[in-house]
């Protein structure tokens, strides 16, 4: 298995807004469920937003309302747009393909590192 790629993070001011990206080569990207999650420094990988190969999403409470997943599937990408960024949201973001629980499809990735800054 390859891992994802993923791409866009930075440095944005509290309240300010990014968007990551993922992406993977494989030929059933647009059948798989992708998640994006978020590992905090010191935490554990969390996963924070879903979508399914049909385009249902769903989000940890921490980010609802302020975070939202798409797809391109012609583009073999998963989006994330975050808005409203709190500090808390600092931290490395990594895509992958859940299996249930913890459990994921594909190594992980480097990640891309997000930094809100006040």
């Amino acid at each position: 298995q390859v891992p994802f790629v993923e791409s866009g993070g930075g440095l944005a001011q509290a309240g300010g807004s990014l968007r990551l990206s993922c992406s993977h080569s494989g030929s059933t990207f647009s059948t798989q469920n992708i998640a994006w999650y978020h590992r905090s420094p010191g935490n554990e990988r969390e996963r924070v937003a879903e979508i399914s190969s049909t385009g249902n999403t769903n989000y940890a409470d921490s980010v609802k309302g302020r975070f939202t997943i798409s797809r391109d599937n012609a583009r073999k990408t998963v989006y994330l747009q975050m808005n409203a960024l709190k500090l808390e949201d600092t931290g490395v973001y990594y895509c992958n393909r859940p299996l249930g629980g913890t459990i994921v499809s594909n190594p992980w990735g480097r990640g891309t590192q997000v930094t809100v800054s006040s």
